[in-house]
């Protein structure tokens, strides 16, 4: 932090900025004395898609290069194209050292200003495959609510951008001043950037049907112990052609597969009864307890417990 004068953030509003994540930043440090706010646009006048306002702008372009912190909130559109001018303005910016901050699809300027490049970073779970893609130079890390790299700091969207900007005024002014700023905004004070996203669901979607009775089967038998010799002979395949097909429908080999099924099985389990976790680590093929809660701090981030207080429906018990 340079001394002597507030710490000038700027906000970049981007084509079809997302307005509740612009929100995110300009209120987390537009209100807070440590930092003076300034809102960029290529154009002063920015529209903001499907919520009937339009963002005036304080700042051109200039604001971006002058700035200590450059925040690019996400867009509601990741195909359109961001101008030169914007990705030149981006490196400009951090050339000269200023550090970098994207909330969701914001990630996919920063990429294509190429300051990703050779870095770990993540983005909203739904677009996570789709910036991998486009960019196979950054290390998408899809299961993180955000990645400090230093310089560079990315994260999933939303509230998941309040996380990252206290995290921010916690890294330049301590803990005691990350947590006057969330009380301010009635926020929790801290999640840690390596907690998982909760996604809708953690199997990947197939791309092919040649397998797909055999899916259906495991997860309509869930319960039962496979292994893949059981699942080849079921499918009437050798286990390497069984293990190829599987990859090209899915993405993964069958045994990831039916893990991530049984994940996602006590998932709807713990958000929509009140099954002990004894059965539903039987139901699902989990296990004893204590194997269900490990898969859960492996592949979810937190206890079923936890993740039951937060999702969990009200379930009438029966007698």
């Amino acid at each position: 932090m340079k001394r002597g004068r507030p710490h000038r953030v700027a906000v970049v509003v981007l084509p079809g900025v997302i307005p509740l994540e612009f929100g995110t930043a300009t209120q987390v440090f537009g209100r807070d004395p440590h930092y003076q706010l300034i809102v960029c646009a290529e154009n002063r006048a920015a529209p903001a898609p499907r919520s009937g306002f339009v963002i005036n702008t304080s700042s051109g372009l200039g604001g971006v290069k002058r700035a200590d912190t450059v925040i690019l909130p996400g867009y509601d559109d990741v195909d359109a194209t961001i101008s030169h001018s914007v990705l030149d303005a981006v490196r400009v910016a951090h050339g000269r050292g200023a550090r970098l901050v994207s909330i969701c699809t914001g990630a996919f300027a920063l990429a294509a200003a190429g300051v990703l490049d050779g870095r770990p970073a993540t983005t909203h779970w739904r677009w996570a495959d789709e910036l991998q893609r486009r960019h196979p130079n950054v290390a998408v890390l899809p299961n993180r609510l955000f990645v400090d790299d230093g310089d560079i700091l990315t994260s999933a969207g939303v509230t998941t951008g309040i996380d990252l900007c206290l995290h921010l005024i916690r890294r330049d002014h301590g803990a005691a001043a990350a947590n006057t700023r969330a009380r301010a905004l009635v926020a929790p004070p801290r999640r840690q950037g390596g907690q998982a996203q909760f996604v809708e669901q953690l199997r990947p979607e197939a791309s092919g049907d040649e397998l797909g009775p055999l899916r259906d089967w495991m997860l309509e038998n869930l319960a039962l112990p496979h292994d893949l010799d059981t699942l080849a002979r079921r499918a009437h395949m050798s286990r390497r052609t069984l293990t190829r097909r599987f990859r090209e429908e899915t993405g993964v080999p069958p045994v990831r597969w039916l893990a991530d099924a049984r994940i996602d099985r006590a998932r709807e389990l713990l958000e929509t009864t009140t099954e002990p976790v004894e059965n539903i680590g039987h139901l699902t093929g989990l296990g004893a307890p204590a194997s269900v809660r490990a898969a859960f701090h492996r592949h979810i981030g937190t206890s079923p417990q936890a993740y039951r207080s937060l999702f969990g429906h009200d379930t009438p018990t029966t007698a």
